[in-house]
């Protein structure tokens, strides 16, 4: 395998990423045979086929699946030297690759938006992950710059960095009993149904603690990892849920969902931002960090604020 190229890598792991050839050479910006001409290429030097091929469809072989660990490393490796070396030429450019919890997602890509009216030179990839458990799986394999997230991870060597206050609320249909009282105590939720983020989720996680911290055993119905879903299932009438305010701020603006003021609530936690110690962040990267640490919690506080200035006056 002396003859591999890192074309060869990006191309392989892109595609293995999409298990299509055509979605691969459009985020390449390739043609299909030309992405299939390097994956042929790359299948020729290990000697063995990385991809079992149906009619139109692909799939890892077991040989792939283990070659794509390695290509992963060697990628990330490779742009850790990248990095290194901008670093000494202070050079703002380059991809960078941010990863984030699905309710990140709500607020980031604005905030990104804002970044790269200041730094034009970079560009950005987002990784969004389900949950927390698949986010810590891309920092564990080094496959993004720095991750933003609620609770810091115990489980790797990282630099966690706090950046704003993340409120996390009960939300109901408009036309729900528990929004004629104005405060109400957390067992006055005990006979309703719940609709919650999936285990290993941060949302899940946070409810968990806050109802063990005050003794309080929801009535589970259905468990989801899409909170779009939930707050869909949530406005039909199916029953309350427990999720982060950036992801119900249209919904509380346009009146279809409200938010229940119980007690003890929002329970608020932080946003991170956070990176491996072992990784030697690039200028772009570390430009980023700089600016979500001093801008991203003014821009929260103005859109939170009358969110739940109206939830309290309701």
């Amino acid at each position: 395998m002396k003859n591999v190229t890192f074309r060869q890598l990006r191309v392989f792991t892109e595609v293995a990423r999409h298990l299509s050839f055509a979605r691969a050479a459009e985020a390449l910006h390739l043609t299909p045979p030309a992405v299939t001409m390097q994956v042929k290429e790359l299948e020729s030097q290990v000697g063995l086929p990385l991809f079992e091929r149906s009619g139109r469809g692909v799939s890892l072989s077991t040989a792939g699946e283990y070659y794509l660990v390695y290509a992963k490393r060697l990628l990330a490796t490779l742009k850790d030297a990248d990095d290194a070396m901008a670093r000494f030429q202070r050079l703002e450019t380059g991809l960078l690759t941010i990863g984030m919890v699905s309710t990140a997602k709500y607020f980031v890509p604005r905030l990104l938006a804002r970044f790269r009216e200041e730094h034009p030179g970079i560009d950005v990839r987002l990784q969004v992950s389900q949950n927390r458990e698949q986010l810590l799986d891309l920092l564990h394999a080094n496959e993004c710059d720095l991750a933003v997230m609620g609770r810091p991870p115990k489980e790797l060597a990282t630099r966690a960095e706090p950046f704003a206050a993340h409120p996390l609320v009960f939300i109901a249909p408009p036309d729900h009993p528990l929004l004629r009282f104005g405060h109400p105590p957390l067992e006055a939720l005990a006979p309703y149904p719940f609709i919650v983020r999936e285990p290993g989720s941060g949302t899940r996680n946070a409810m968990e603690r806050f109802f063990k911290e005050h003794r309080f055993a929801p009535r589970i119905s259905m468990e989801m990892s899409s909170n779009e879903t939930i707050k869909q299932a949530v406005m039909a009438g199916m029953g309350l849920s427990f999720l982060s305010l950036h992801t119900v701020g249209l919904e509380l603006r346009s009146g279809l969902l409200h938010l229940v003021d119980v007690e003890g609530a929002p329970v608020m936690r932080s946003w991170n931002v956070v990176h491996l110690l072992s990784k030697l962040l690039s200028p772009s990267a570390e430009a980023f960090r700089y600016f979500i640490l001093e801008e991203a919690e003014a821009y929260l506080v103005a859109h939170d604020t009358p969110l739940l200035s109206a939830g309290a006056d309701r």
